[in-house]
């Protein structure tokens, strides 16, 4: 099990395959595969059901949280990705926050072996509703699907003092009819218009369709 380069020490590579190192051993949390190795336990982290996942599968290089890190996910439907980063920032905080009162059921089960992580019912669009809750962030991961994907990020971030973050963009929910490609290119204009830096932007293909990871960072 090694370590994979550029993504700050918290993802592991064996055979090909993608891994963690679990923060809650003993549990899974969506029937992945776990192996144990030098009395670590580690999950499987498939790039067919995570974003993120893809990202590194992609050859993405380019994670701004690591172990100590206070991140604000928006969109943590049921806690797959989630738990991953969980794994990474085990000495930090994630902040679940998550629309659906469904997907939220499934939310708190998978926080629930998992003191790190916190689930949130709340509107990504609205930071103030949870504010309560969150004290502040480092980062924010945004996995939303609806328009605005760029600013309800930033809006995020503003908001909790996050000078970094990670937006998994997808076409369709800004623009349905438009080229994807168009529709990237114009959400990392407006990551630029609003003064962060474009770190790394990849595409998904072909573990997502019409997908682009952009990692951004402030400039200020």
């Amino acid at each position: 099990m090694r370590p994979l380069e550029g993504a700050g020490g918290a993802a592991f590579e064996e055979d090909g395959r993608l891994y963690t190192e679990s923060a809650a051993p003993g549990t899974r949390v969506y029937g992945e595969r776990v192996v144990s190795r030098d009395g670590a336990e580690y999950r499987e982290w498939s790039p067919h059901r995570s974003k993120l996942s893809a990202y590194l599968a992609a050859g993405g290089r380019s994670v701004p949280f690591g172990r100590g890190s206070e991140v604000l996910y928006l969109g943590a439907s049921s806690g797959t990705t989630a738990s991953h980063v969980s794994d990474i920032v085990s000495e930090g905080r994630v902040y679940c926050v998550e629309f659906s009162p469904r997907a939220f059921r499934d939310l708190v089960a998978a926080c629930g072996p998992r003191p790190n992580m916190i689930p949130i019912l709340g509107d990504a669009m609205r930071p103030s509703g949870y504010g309560f809750a969150v004290g502040g962030a480092d980062a924010v991961y945004s996995d939303v699907a609806q328009k605005r994907q760029a600013d309800i990020a930033l809006d995020n971030a503003e908001a909790f003092g996050a000078k970094r973050g990670m937006i998994a963009v997808k076409a369709r929910s800004e623009d349905v009819t438009a080229p994807p490609e168009r529709v990237f290119r114009e959400t990392e204009e407006r990551i630029r218009d609003r003064g962060y830096r474009i770190v790394d932007a990849v595409s998904l293909e072909p573990f997502e369709k019409a997908h682009e990871m952009i990692v951004f960072e402030a400039m200020r």
